[in-house]
């Protein structure tokens, strides 16, 4: 008899209440969307080889200043800095949950001295005139010593698993707050690139401006001096001059945003907005763009995409709820134990007449509840469905984000290309209708018409790179790239006001 219920509890603490987990096997693409590529341009929708490292995609751009910048932000930057402080949290969570199946072991320690004027003692025992023959209550002033130390121990049997759920939950808290932290990674790294080229496109386009002003001066210049001699009217000149100061107008807006980006990119690296205007006054040519892509399959996602994997360890840790939920509904046994030194005396307080203990076991059921624990209990279960829509709604995401950033970044290629050909062609055309001008051939609208459309096509031509950069950006994100597998040894005390 005592064996078969030692053998039923082995049993049952080998079992744990609630659904076990799986983890969902979600149906993908089997490749992305054919996009019209142009020549030259290698294939994109091929597996990713086991050894392609996108964990540092910006070193692709080979920009010393770009790698510089994301060095530092991955060091200092604030919302990273809080993700790491919730991956220490989560570790210490884990603690706390597996810490519910083992034994709290408390000491305790009383001292007390009690005195007393009063002849309460001997009024209770019905003081010295009592019946003949019994002994009488003392009477007079109290004054007793009682000391007493002891320890006592409670263990709460996992016999149903609800602990053991609860480490699972806590556990896969904790991989999700990890997957989180390189997300922000993620986020981090895309954000300075995508700051950063837009940055350097902006200074491009203000020095493009500058420079097409210069041009545009000396034609204006030269009309000039035509209409001084009687060739042209002054309407030619007013009309250069209105075009001078039309480029001239549009440098100022391009300063204040590239004046907005340093201080974005400052704050990345939590320092103050105008802390990195020196550094990053100095213009530079937007980074070369990679000759190749590690674009693998649609289901490579599920695995290097941070925020999918965090979606499904928060998966799992609402799975593992439900058991802590529905192990409520079972009995609960303590075991409780309790030792102590009793005496007047702290001198022989440790001896062993004054020790004294008790042991015990308890067992409750729950009976009535209102309600409640099968509520939580349902509770649970809909946190889970809610969980495992995340899980899909970010796996659908994933895809959608490559999809998006593969379709962009291949029409934006072909966009700049032919942006190429229209720099060369209105280049040409400006130089004709100028030397035509001068030789009276064509009016002064052609020139005007000539410039402008040079200065439209080399502005959009240097905005389309920068598309096309911020693109290849949004591809390696997309693709899950930027984060690191090494994960932070700084503790909190580095990074942490002091006093908080």
């Amino acid at each position: 008899m005592k064996k078969s219920i030692l053998l039923a509890a082995l049993l049952l603490a080998g079992c744990a209440v609630g659904p076990n987990y799986r983890k969902p096997d979600l149906p993908v693409s089997p490749a992305y969307q054919d996009m019209p590529m142009v020549k030259a341009q290698a294939p994109l929708s091929v597996p990713m080889a086991a050894e392609a490292d996108l964990s540092q995609w910006w070193m692709q751009f080979n920009d010393l200043e770009l790698q510089s910048l994301i060095s530092r932000a991955l060091q200092s930057n604030l919302d990273l800095l809080t993700a790491e402080s919730r991956l220490r949290e989560a570790r210490q969570q884990v603690i706390v949950a597996g810490a519910a199946g083992l034994p709290h072991v408390n000491a305790n320690g009383v001292g007390a001295h009690i005195h007393s004027n009063s002849n309460l003692l001997s009024d209770l025992s019905g003081g010295s005139g009592g019946s003949s023959g019994g002994s009488a209550a003392p009477s007079g002033p109290l004054d007793a010593k009682l000391y007493s130390l002891g320890f006592d121990a409670t263990w709460e049997i996992d016999v149903f698993g609800g602990i053991r759920r609860g480490i699972e939950a806590a556990d896969a808290s904790r991989e999700a707050a990890v997957w989180q932290m390189r997300d922000s990674e993620v986020t981090l790294t895309g954000e300075i690139a995508t700051d950063y080229l837009t940055l350097r496109a902006t200074q491009a386009r203000i020095a493009i401006l500058q420079d097409e002003a210069k041009e545009q001066q000396n034609v204006l210049n030269l009309t000039a001096a035509r209409a001084r001699t009687g060739f042209v009217t002054q309407l030619d000149v007013n009309q250069q001059n209105a075009l001078v100061a039309s480029t001239l107008a549009q440098i100022p807006e391009l300063l204040a945003q590239a004046g907005a980006m340093e201080h974005a990119i400052a704050v990345l690296l939590a320092e103050q907005p105008e802390a990195m205007t020196v550094e990053l006054d100095r213009s530079a040519a937007i980074p070369a763009m990679p000759t190749s892509l590690p674009v693998g399959l649609p289901s490579d996602l599920l695995r290097r995409r941070p925020d999918v994997r965090a979606a499904e360890r928060r998966l799992a840790a609402a799975n593992a709820q439900i058991g802590v939920a529905e192990a409520d509904l079972y009995p609960k046994f303590d075991l409780i134990a309790a030792a102590s030194f009793t005496g007047s005396h702290l001198s022989n307080l440790l001896s062993g007449s004054n020790l004294g203990g008790v042991g015990l076991g308890s067992v409750m059921f729950p009976i009535f509840h209102g309600g409640q624990i099968e509520a939580n209990i349902r509770a649970k279960k809909e946190e889970q469905k809610q969980a495992y829509y995340a899980y899909s709604k970010a796996v659908l995401g994933a895809v959608q984000d490559a999809e998006d950033a593969l379709a962009r970044y291949t029409t934006e290629q072909q966009r700049l290309i032919q942006l190429d050909c229209a720099v060369d062609a209105s280049r040409s055309s400006s130089a004709i209708a100028l030397q035509q001008y001068r030789a009276g051939l064509v009016t002064y609208v052609n020139v005007l018409t000539a410039q402008a459309n040079e200065l439209s096509a080399r502005d959009q031509q240097e905005q389309s790179r920068q598309a096309f950069a911020a693109d290849l950006v949004s591809l390696y994100k997309a693709l899950g790239g930027g984060w690191l597998e090494s994960l932070p040894t700084t503790t909190s005390a580095s990074a942490t006001p002091s006093g908080i």
